[in-house]
C-alpha cells in the first residue's frame, strides 16, 4: 500500500487551514448576527435574509474577478516570473477601483427596488431597503477586502487574510452588540452592568457590517502592499493590456458564472419569499446553519487552486497529479464528517436563529436534506478549485449555468409555482442541482483536458 505524502498533506493544510479558520469565523459572525437580528422578532429576520441573495450576486461577481489574478499570479510564482506577479496584483488594484465603484453606485440606485423585486411582504420591504443600501455605501472597501485576499492567498499567504478576517469580524460583532440593542442592563456575577446601547435594530446591524468592512478593505490592501513578492508598489495604475487581458480572459467566464449562478440564487429566494414569512426565515435560518459546513470546501478550494497554479507554472506534471488526488481525499473526508455533524444537529443550531417553533421544524428538516448530498458538493469545490488554478473558467460557467437554471430553477417552479409544494420541495430541487454538479465536474475531471499538463 502506498504511503500518503505527509509533506504534501501538510502544505495543503498550511494554505487551507488559514482560510478555514477564516471562514469559520465569518460563519461565526453571520451566526451572531442573524442570531442578535433574530432577537428582535422573525419579521427582522426575513428583512435581512430576504435581500442575501442579491448580496451574494453583487459580492461573488467582484470575488469572481480575483480568480483571474489568482491563476496568473500563481502561475508567474511558480516559474520564477516576479516581475509579472506584482504588475498583475497592480492590474488587480485598478480593477477593485473600478468594480468597486460601479457596485456603489448600482446597488444604491436599487436599494428601493430590490425588496419587492423579491417578493418580500409589503410590510417589511422599507426595513429591508434602509439595510440593503447601508452596507453598499463602502463597496470600494468591500472589493479591496475581497481581491487583496485572493492575490495573497495566490502568493501562498493565507495567515493575513485570516489575521485581517478575524479582526474585521470581531469589530462587526462589537458593532453589532453596540448599535443593534437599545442601553440597558446586563448582569455580570449578580452585579448588574450599565451597557450603551444606539437601539438602531437592522439599521444598527447593516452600519455595523460596513464599519467592518472599511476595516477589513484598508488593513488587507496595506498588507498586499507591503507584500515582499507581489506588491503592486512603483507599477501604475494604468491599463497593461500583457498582463490585464490574460487575467480578464480568465476572470470574465469565472464573474459571467458567478453572476448566473448567483441571479439563479435571487430567483430561487423570490420564489421562497412567495411562500410568505416563516419560510423565508426558515431558509435565512438553514442558510446561515449550512454555511459553516462549507468551510472546510472553501479551504480546500483555495488549496487547489494556488497549488495548481503553482505546478502548472513549474510544469510539473508528477507534482500536479499528487496535489489533486491529495486534495480530493482531504476533503471528501472533511465534508462526509461535516455532513453527519450537520444532520445530528440540525434542530439544535436551527434553535440558536429564532425562536418561532414552527421556523426552527422547518429550517431542521431542509438542513437533514442537504447534509445527506454535503460530501459530493464537497468534491465538486474542489475541482473548481482546480480548474481555476489551471486558468480554465470556462467549464464550470458551461456546468453551473446548466445546473442552477436547467435543474434548480426549472425544478422550483414547477414543484412550488405550478404543484404548490413548500420550502422542502424547494431544496430539494436545489439538492438535485448539486448533485448534477458533482457528476459533471467528476466526468470532466475523468475524460476531459482540463489543463495544459493533462494529457
Amino acid at each position: 500500500m502506498k504511503r500518503p505524502d505527509l509533506s504534501l498533506t501538510g502544505t495543503v493544510f498550511r494554505l487551507a487551514g488559514p482560510t478555514m479558520l477564516e471562514q469559520l469565523m465569518q460563519t461565526a459572525v453571520q451566526y451572531v448576527d442573524t442570531a442578535m437580528v433574530g432577537a428582535l422578532g422573525t419579521a427582522a429576520t426575513a428583512a435581512v435574509g430576504s435581500t442575501a441573495t442579491v448580496n451574494w450576486l453583487i459580492g461573488s461577481s467582484i470575488g469572481a474577478m480575483g480568480v483571474g489574478f489568482l491563476a496568473v499570479i500563481s502561475q508567474a510564482r511558480g516559474a520564477g516570473d516576479t516581475d509579472r506577479a506584482r504588475r498583475a496584483s497592480a492590474q488587480a488594484v485598478l480593477m477593485m477601483l473600478l468594480i468597486g465603484l460601479v457596485f456603489t453606485v448600482l446597488p444604491l440606485s436599487l436599494a428601493k427596488a430590490v425588496p419587492g423585486w423579491m417578493q418580500l411582504e409589503t410590510s417589511i420591504r422599507p426595513l429591508a431597503s434602509r439595510y440593503f443600501f447601508i452596507i453598499y455605501l463602502p463597496t470600494v472597501f468591500r472589493a479591496a477586502a475581497m481581491l487583496s485576499g485572493t492575490l495573497l492567498r495566490s502568493a501562498g499567504d493565507s495567515r493575513t487574510p485570516m489575521r485581517v478576517g478575524i479582526l474585521m469580524n470581531l469589530a462587526n460583532v462589537i458593532l453589532n452588540f453596540l448599535l443593534i440593542f437599545p442601553r440597558r442592563e446586563l448582569a455580570f456575577f449578580g452585579l448588574r452592568v450599565p451597557v450603551w446601547g444606539a437601539g438602531l435594530g437592522v439599521v444598527g446591524a447593516a452600519a455595523a457590517t460596513a464599519l467592518s468592512f472599511v476595516l477589513g478593505g484598508a488593513a488587507l490592501l496595506r498588507s498586499l502592499w507591503r507584500h515582499p513578492e507581489i506588491s503592486p508598489r512603483g507599477f501604475p495604475l494604468k491599463p497593461d493590456k500583457a498582463v490585464l487581458l490574460p487575467c480578464l480572459k480568465i476572470a470574465v467566464p469565472a464573474v459571467l458564472q458567478r453572476f448566473a449562478t448567483s441571479l439563479g440564487y435571487v430567483v430561487f429566494a423570490s420564489m421562497i419569499n412567495s411562500l410568505g414569512e416563516t419560510s423565508t426565515a426558515a431558509h435565512t435560518v438553514a442558510n446561515t446553519v449550512e454555511s459553516a459546513f462549507y468551510v472546510p470546501g472553501y479551504g480546500m478550494m483555495t488549496a487547489a487552486a494556488t497549488l495548481t497554479g503553482e505546478c502548472i507554472g513549474a510544469g510539473d506534471r508528477e507534482r500536479l497529479k499528487k496535489v489533486s488526488t491529495a486534495v480530493l481525499a482531504l476533503e471528501t473526508g472533511l465534508m462526509l464528517l461535516s455532513g453527519a455533524l450537520l444532520f445530528a444537529f440540525a434542530p439544535a443550531m436551527a434553535s440558536l436563529f429564532s425562536r418561532d417553533g414552527r421556523v426552527i421544524r422547518l429550517a431542521a428538516a431542509v438542513l437533514r436534506m442537504v447534509a445527506l448530498s454535503e460530501p459530493f458538493y464537497g468534491v465538486t469545490i474542489v475541482l473548481e478549485g482546480s480548474l481555476q488554478g489551471a486558468g480554465n473558467t470556462r467549464m464550470p460557467f458551461v456546468f453551473n449555468v446548466i445546473g442552477m437554471w436547467g435543474v434548480r430553477i426549472v425544478g422550483t417552479f414547477l414543484l412550488v409555482t405550478v404543484l404548490g409544494r413548500g420550502l422542502e420541495a424547494a431544496w430539494g430541487a436545489m439538492i438535485a442541482h448539486n448533485l448534477l454538479l458533482f457528476v459533471l465536474y467528476v466526468l470532466y475531471r475523468r475524460y476531459g483536458r482540463w489543463n495544459s499538463l493533462m494529457k
